[in-house]
């Protein structure tokens, strides 16, 4: 049993300690990074079709009409994704009432999603993307020794005509849904 507590305990801080150093390297690039993968500022989102926590096919041009964050994060039940998952489930009501639809993908499983989904009373759609294609296409997967973590936090931010707005990097995980309301206001200027 204490080998078990001890190995969730060393995995949980080279999360996090993976996700510290990840921060301090975008930091020096720059506040904001416009390019990911094939998804840049100004250009179409890259559309898919992926499973949501129900086991429902859900592709992102059902949502063409409609503003979306789509929140990549790197695993379930972290101490790290349940803040930021939390944040936007508190913000959740504003961000409706500004027509925002968020979507969250992670590498975790359909099961993993409805566990993760129900103990947070989260209000919003978790995508499973075990594969981590949909991650790649969108230039969030991690390097190959780090795939098993899961995609980096990154937050795209779609426009009603699917067309990516902004992306934002540089999460504030307590502040996120603050963070996304911010930057779609920003974007109207």
């Amino acid at each position: 049993m204490c080998r078990k507590n001890l190995w969730i305990i060393v995995v949980a801080c080279f999360v996090c300690m993976s996700d510290c150093i990840a921060r301090i390297d975008r930091q020096k690039k720059s506040k904001k990074i416009e390019q990911c993968g094939s998804a840049q500022i100004g250009t179409m989102a890259p559309d898919f079709k992926l499973l949501n926590e129900e086991g429902v096919m859900v592709k992102l041009s059902d949502y063409k009409g409609k503003k979306v964050a789509l929140y990549f994060y790197p695993m379930d039940n972290t101490w790290g994704c349940t803040k930021q998952a939390c944040s936007l489930r508190d913000g959740f009501t504003e961000l409706k009432k500004a027509g925002i639809s968020i979507i969250g993908i992670s590498a975790d499983s359909v099961a993993s999603h409805q566990k993760f989904k129900r103990q947070r009373h989260l209000p919003y759609m978790l995508l499973s993307d075990t594969d981590q294609k949909v991650a790649h296409l969108y230039g969030t997967k991690r390097s190959w020794f780090l795939s098993w973590m899961g995609p980096q936090r990154v937050t795209f931010l779609i426009d009603e005509q699917g067309s990516i707005i902004d992306i934002l990097k540089n999460i504030q995980l307590k502040k996120h849904a603050d963070q996304v309301i911010k930057a779609f206001d920003k974007s109207k200027k």
